[in-house]
């Protein structure tokens, strides 16, 4: 039985006759946080998530799959309105480094201590251990590289694949095996219901954040009490971390498309949004760190 199956809940304002078709699942209405009813058949395959509709009663607002993926941004419907994010989160939009992620650009990470996915797949395992058998968000999933990984493990009962890149999405949807669904949404509104996700990745990602305390925020919200929460990112060197430029290069944008912090800097960040038990591992540039909530 699949975990959306088995959260099923009934929705207050209908009879019992008629909870045989609209369900609650797990995923919530990006606006206000209520849970989406949806009418089709349960399930997080993608056929199941294709085949299905998602509206919030109180916006009136639906969502539905585009293509390749499952919309639940803010943006979700518009017609006219663009929304251009910083540098740093627009340029994994581009289908050209959407396509060569997995063809070259990640297999970089490796000068600056990555010890590759393989090895960072097995350590994330290990921390996730008191959380095995829950459903698993890999947030920021790119081309899906670790929502594989995780599907192909067995050690979840379901993997999400999110990220706020339409192409990264599509390519996703070409790697990926159809055992899970793929959402377009940003990390700092994920659409879930506080307290039903179990596990979250986030693989190479905290430093390209448009506001990395408010995507924590969003991941502590989100996970249920005891949840797990993975991450890699690059820390501060003196090779990627500029001198300071003063406002008047801010002004001009002449600083760093990425925000790199110090090990220190993320412990503090993951105490401050509320999660416990944080410890890491750190290699040169690179450092998976892990935090749990209360």
């Amino acid at each position: 039985m699949d975990v959306l199956h088995r959260r099923r809940r009934r929705h207050p304002g209908l009879s019992a006759q008629d909870n045989a078709s609209p369900e609650f699942d797990i995923f919530a209405c990006p606006i206000c946080y209520e849970p989406l009813i949806r009418k089709g058949p349960s399930g997080l395959n993608l056929s199941a998530i294709y085949r299905s509709g998602f509206k919030c009663e109180r916006c009136n607002k639906p969502f539905s799959s585009r293509n390749t993926f499952l919309d639940l941004t803010v943006t979700s419907g518009t017609r006219e309105y663009t929304e251009f994010k910083p540098s740093r989160t627009e340029l994994f939009r581009s289908p050209l480094v959407s396509f060569l992620y997995e063809r070259g650009w990640r297999q970089n990470f490796a000068r600056s201590g990555f010890p590759g996915p393989d090895e960072e797949f097995k350590m994330a395992q290990e921390y996730f251990k008191p959380v095995a058998g829950g459903l698993l968000l890999d947030v920021s999933c790119g081309s899906g590289l670790f929502s594989r990984k995780f599907a192909s493990s067995g050690t979840f009962s379901g993997v999400i694949a999110l990220d706020f890149s339409e192409n990264m999405l599509r390519q996703c949807y070409e790697f990926i095996a159809k055992d899970d669904a793929l959402l377009n949404s940003g990390c700092l509104k994920a659409p879930f219901e506080s307290g039903s996700i179990d596990a979250v990745h986030a693989g190479a990602a905290l430093h390209c954040w448009p506001s990395p305390s408010n995507a924590v925020a969003e991941i502590n919200r989100v996970l249920r009490s005891g949840g797990v929460f993975v991450a890699t990112t690059f820390l501060s060197t003196r090779l990627n971390t500029p001198p300071p430029l003063g406002p008047l290069g801010q002004s001009i944008g002449a600083s760093n498309t990425y925000a790199y912090f110090k090990k220190e800097e993320i412990e503090d960040l993951c105490r401050s949004c509320g999660l416990i038990n944080y410890s890491c591992n750190v290699d040169r540039a690179f450092i998976m760190f892990s935090a749990q909530k209360r």
